[in-house]
């Protein structure tokens, strides 16, 4: 504990709270997956979760998201347990937020904000605290009622126009002006970045890509022998790092980008695109998976889906099943109701079957089957090599 002239400086972690709800679009199976990874989410910002809530309904409650009896239930936990901070899976709406706070008394995030905190924590770089800062604007400018609830008069009318709505409308002013210095502040930094590009054209270029918290830093730092930032939670990665790579007598460039997540905040995802440029101008990507993970198929198609929107997916891809030294053999049953061991070795066969595109299975932490993955990834630069320089003779 440090102390400065009688002042504790030390910060207390906060205790948290998750909510979250099911509709007919999911199973609990998923939004239990859902809200586990709501949870990293909460300790990766420091956080302590002690509760989840969750409630099935259609749809969400347009004033408070989940039901009155829900939120009567969570209000009587956040009191008796002295929670700091409730926390929702989705994004809530300006009023939902208002009416919430109203209700509870404690501080309200959703999954939206609560990602960006994680951001605005991770961000080194003069791009990467532009982009978060960026998008921590855009989510604000709705929002900004809400702060100014203390300036509010309880009556509307002729002559009770109070301070507060010309304080609102200074603010947004101040928003949006700010908001266009870091969008021109941004426009700079990726011309400066793309020439950076264009001095290293001379080289194939390979991305890693894949879910956050999949293993890509590791991987990246044995492939490049470097020591990109490595650490088990999630966005540990924001910026672009690019490292020269030299397998046999092949030299390429390695990029390593910022992880994707499901329900990522849509202004983030535009704030980061500039970040993305680097796969939308790789010749080669490296789609890392982790294959210890439940849900690692769900993960998949949530990358897939943004290569999609980054219009990449016609690019070479190499699959690259990760932490197999954790695969967990899976029970199923068949249609006599017989139990049968779903292995690792059973997942490659049917896998193999199902796909063209190449995949390799390894376990980066244990340096497992690492030369598999350096042949497979010589052989892909190097046709890449010799059609776009069918003259250079010195490396075949």
């Amino acid at each position: 504990m440090v102390k400065k002239k009688g002042f504790d400086t030390s910060i207390k972690p906060e205790k948290a709270v998750l909510v979250g709800i099911i509709t007919p679009r999911e199973s609990e199976e998923q939004e239990r997956e859902y809200l586990e990874e709501l949870a990293f989410l909460v300790e990766t910002a420091g956080g302590i979760p002690q509760h989840t809530f969750v409630q099935k309904v259609q749809k969400p409650d347009r004033a408070t998201f989940v039901g009155s009896g829900k939120m009567e239930e969570i209000k009587e936990y956040v009191d008796a347990e002295e929670i700091d901070i409730v926390v929702f899976d989705d994004e809530l709406s300006p009023s939902q937020m208002r009416n919430i706070e109203k209700e509870l008394g404690v501080k309200i995030l959703d999954r939206s904000n609560l990602i960006l905190d994680i951001f605005a924590r991770r961000a080194k770089t003069a791009q990467a605290k532009a982009q978060v800062e960026l998008a921590q604007l855009q989510y604000l400018l709705p929002r900004l009622t809400r702060l100014w609830t203390h300036l509010e008069r309880q009556k509307g009318g002729i002559g009770m126009r109070g301070p507060g709505e010309s304080q609102i409308e200074t603010d947004r002013r101040l928003i949006l002006n700010k908001i266009s210095i870091l969008k021109e502040k941004l426009k700079h930094i990726d011309r400066q970045n793309e020439t950076q590009r264009k001095n290293r054209e001379q080289l194939i270029r390979v991305a890693l890509v894949g879910y956050t918290n999949v293993g890509k830093s590791t991987i990246m730092n044995l492939l490049a022998k470097s020591e990109v930032f490595a650490e088990n939670k999630l966005f540990a990665t924001l910026d672009t790092t690019v490292r020269k790579v030299v397998i046999e007598n092949l030299p390429f460039l390695l990029s390593d980008t910022v992880g994707f997540i499901r329900k990522l905040p849509h202004h983030l995802v535009e704030c980061f695109k500039s970040t993305l440029d680097e796969v939308r101008e790789a010749d080669i990507l490296l789609h890392v998976v982790d294959i210890s993970h439940p849900f690692f198929e769900d993960q998949m198609i949530a990358v897939n889906e943004t290569l999609k929107e980054l219009g990449v997916m016609d690019k070479p891809i190499i699959t690259i099943f990760n932490k197999i030294d954790a695969y967990p053999a899976i029970e199923s049953h068949d249609d006599l109701g017989e139990a049968k061991v779903y292995t690792l070795y059973d997942f490659k066969r049917s896998w193999m079957a199902k796909h063209t595109s190449p995949a390799v299975f390894i376990s980066a932490a244990e340096k497992e089957n690492l030369e598999e993955l350096k042949a497979i990834l010589y052989d892909k630069v190097l046709s890449k090599h010799r059609l776009r320089y069918p003259y250079n003779d010195l490396l075949y």
